[in-house]
């Protein structure tokens, strides 16, 4: 599937090091590493749940979409700082319940990100799970796929006659397309 990223960019991966060493360091000075576990974690699962799905291959930009906005759901649904526990089953619902069609969830997302910004700059600590988090969303915010248009058809459905590549498309918003399949992922384990 096409993309393009409205920051100029051509997709890749850019999130390297830029070698001065900040953010690598939980910023006590002691060159101590601080591993985002969170951030992991949650892209761990939405990854598994993803790929327990097959709704696409693991390498397309579709399944990027859905894996960053599920990872983002799952990470900011976390209030209470336990999603390495034992309980992520116990969170299906919660999180079937904040990608479903019908909720506002790109307005969800930055008000938690938001806030999450706030505490960790009244802290004065440092945050990799938030910088990967707060990357993931701008890709997702940014990036464009082209999609099958399901607003040209009445119904939502295919053409008549035509392949599932060869109706109309329209660029659609990474995050628009991703927390569908998010949803679906979900519903399917």
């Amino acid at each position: 599937m096409l993309h393009r990223d409205h920051s100029g960019r051509d997709g890749s991966d850019d999130n390297s090091d830029d070698g001065s060493g900040e953010g690598a360091h939980d910023g006590s000075g002691d060159g101590e590493l601080t591993v985002p576990m969170a951030w992991l974690y949650a892209e761990y699962i939405a990854d598994e749940l993803l790929r327990t799905g097959d709704l696409m291959p693991p390498t397309s930009f579709e399944f990027r979409a859905g894996r960053d906005a599920l990872a983002l759901t799952i990470f900011l649904s976390d209030t209470d700082g336990e999603l390495p526990g034992i309980r992520v089953v116990t969170q299906l619902e919660t999180w079937l319940s904040l990608t479903a069609y019908d909720q506002p969830w790109q307005d969800w997302v930055c008000e938690r990100m938001g806030g999450l910004t706030a505490r960790v700059a009244q802290s004065g600590l440092d945050s990799p799970d938030l910088r990967l988090a707060e990357a993931a969303w701008q890709w997702l915010e940014e990036t464009e796929l082209l999609a099958p248009d399901l607003n040209a058809v009445p119904g939502g459905g295919a053409l008549p006659g035509l392949g599932e590549d060869e109706g109309p498309k329209v660029w659609t918003p990474a995050w628009q397309l991703g927390l569908p399949l998010g949803h679906l992922a979900i519903h399917l384990f």
